[in-house]
């Protein structure tokens, strides 16, 4: 804290940590789903990095394991922009598939129209959520050239085969280095749902890459009749359109590893022994109850679901607390953990902002005392140490809490001072009015002043230092609001809270009144039943000098051992 630093000097401590501040982060380690192994990130071509991650099927809204993928993704890709490279980001978008043709069919509309105003949807959900757009969005029907000058491809290399009235069929027999992503053994695998299983398949597990049209379909032609891209192929095309045939990174749930990844990596390499990805990257999966969150099983909550009580910063929060290849628990204490977190970090920062904007303009010829220089650059140091380390946001997260700290620290104690110079701002008026000073004493005091001002600038440079490196940080992670002010997103946080307790503000205030009166007449234990009967549906309170202040409550939270069980691979 300010107040017991040492006044710094330019050839003091402040300077030598200043300098460490300007250090790199370290290499970048990311885990390689192929390899099974965390190793240093090298791209294909240096500065420049190619990353493709697979899109939703837009036939509903999009549920919390949508926004984990396309959070840890959008930290990747942050990260990655913030390394200094060139990155060419493309997500796709599956827009023709069994399940929209199904429910358009219910709806009574086309698969065309379905998946367009879900795509759209989609893209409202995600940027509230603060998830950069990609370079490309490709969609499947946009590029059909593209995959069946690729399904003949594979056909010329003897890797396919047709069967009369379903489609073309990737021979898996014929491809030897199948099942090299996932480890699996063919033996144990099974057909999945989207698997069409017929006996004029030469192998059980030959996967489809044209569908025969049905009766009442969407179908476009081709040398193989009427009909669709089967659920694979897209990927491979659509990559190799824009990245080309090799490129550094392939991203998506940790269910696409088998068997969407798998037949990605064999139809590509089966076209073109070049295809090649550097790192493949897959997220864990979002739990409800045990079970993995997912539409089929009608056991998910939709991102509208979420966000219409918790605010979209507080749900990325919640996303960016488990590494992102370990399995979560969706619940609604991490959620209100995670709501009260943002809202205690942006209370801080706004309070900082509050502060400093009273000394713009002034002249402060003070450096940042040491101690809190020296919590940005540790904290500086230890965020982009954890990054690197496979984009560990838990440590990372928790590391940005101690500027965060420091901050309200520096705001206490520089309350507290001006509390004390105003203090003595109204003794000195009033000795003035009973007897005049003698020089010298009047000199002493021009002396302690001038040094109370000096301790003022040194807590406003710290709140400065310390307020520009959390803000730099939460922009990297993109938890820094971008379309509101934080005055703004701080009264939505309390809303959203009051919605939860099921209480408007006027009830609030009307509880809050009650205690006051019971804190009046010492009736303590009814005044502690109010403060935890409120605690219970969320809201924390405070008691200041002016009042007693409400907040959304911050519960303790139970970290599980998912978050870093996967940590220890490779």
């Amino acid at each position: 804290m300010a107040g017991s630093c040492p006044a710094p000097s330019p050839e003091g401590p402040s300077a030598a940590v200043e300098g460490d501040h300007q250090k790199g982060p370290p290499a970048l380690m990311l885990f390689d789903t192929r390899t099974k192994k965390t190793e240093v990130f090298r791209p294909l071509v240096e500065g420049k990095v190619g990353m493709y991650v697979c899109g939703v099927t837009p036939y509903d809204f999009s549920h919390v394991g949508h926004a984990r993928a396309y959070v840890s993704f959008d930290v990747l890709y942050r990260y990655l922009k913030f390394l200094g490279y060139e990155v060419e980001y493309v997500r796709n978008f599956t827009d023709i598939d069994d399940k929209i043709i199904r429910r358009a069919n219910e709806a009574g509309e086309t698969a065309s129209s379905l998946s367009n105003r879900f795509i759209n949807e989609f893209l409202h959900d995600i940027v509230e959520l603060q998830c950069l757009p990609p370079t490309r969005e490709p969609r499947v029907t946009q590029h059909i050239k593209q995959i069946i000058d690729l399904i003949t491809k594979i056909m010329e290399e003897d890797k396919a085969y047709t069967i009369e009235g379903e489609g073309v069929y990737f021979s898996i027999d014929n491809f030897p280095e199948y099942l090299s992503l996932s480890g699996r053994k063919l033996e144990d695998n099974l057909p999945g749902s989207r698997v069409a299983v017929d006996p004029r398949k030469r192998n059980p597990f030959d996967f489809a890459l044209w569908k025969s049209a049905k009766e009442g379909e969407p179908f476009w032609e081709s040398p193989w009749g009427h009909g669709r891209p089967g659920w694979h192929i897209e990927c491979s095309a659509m990559s190799k359109q824009y990245l080309g045939p090799a490129f550094d990174i392939h991203g998506g749930g940790r269910d696409l590893i088998f068997p969407h990844h798998e037949n990605e990596l064999a139809q590509s390499r089966a076209a073109y022994p070049e295809s090649e990805v550097k790192c493949w990257m897959h997220n864990g999966y979002v739990m409800n109850n045990g079970k993995k969150m997912a539409k089929a099983d009608k056991n998910f909550f939709t991102i509208r679901d979420i966000v219409a009580r918790y605010h979209p910063m507080a749900l990325r929060l919640f996303l960016m607390r488990t590494h992102y290849r370990s399995d979560m628990n969706h619940s609604d204490t991490a959620l209100e953990f995670a709501s009260g977190r943002v809202y205690y970090i942006y209370q801080a920062l706004q309070e900082c902002e509050e502060v400093i904007s009273l000394y713009r303009g002034d002249k402060l010829d003070v450096l940042v005392p040491a101690c809190d220089q020296k919590v940005v650059d540790d904290s500086h140091e230890n965020f982009l140490k954890h990054m690197s380390n496979d984009l560990h946001t838990t440590a990372a997260l928790d590391e940005l809490m101690k500027p965060v700290r420091a901050i309200n620290s520096n705001l206490s104690d520089l309350k507290k001072l001006l509390q004390k110079l105003e203090q003595q701002k109204k003794a000195q008026s009033g000795k003035k009015q009973q007897q005049p000073k003698q020089p010298e004493k009047k000199e002493q005091q021009q002396k302690k002043n001038q040094a109370e001002e000096k301790q003022q600038g040194h807590y406003v440079q710290a709140l400065v230092a310390l307020h520009g490196e959390v803000t730099s940080k939460l922009s990297l992670l993109g938890l820094m609001p971008s379309s509101s002010s934080l005055a703004e997103v701080l009264k939505e946080l309390k809303q959203k809270a009051l919605k939860r307790a099921r209480m408007t503000e006027e009830e609030l205030q009307q509880v809050i009144e009650q205690r006051r009166v019971a804190r009046k007449q010492k009736d303590f234990s009814e005044s502690d039943r109010i403060r935890r009967e409120l605690s219970t549906r969320g809201i924390a309170l405070m008691d200041e000098p002016t009042g007693t202040l409400w907040k959304p409550a911050e519960p303790e939270l139970v970290e599980e051992p998912l978050a870093s069980l996967t940590l220890q691979a490779g």
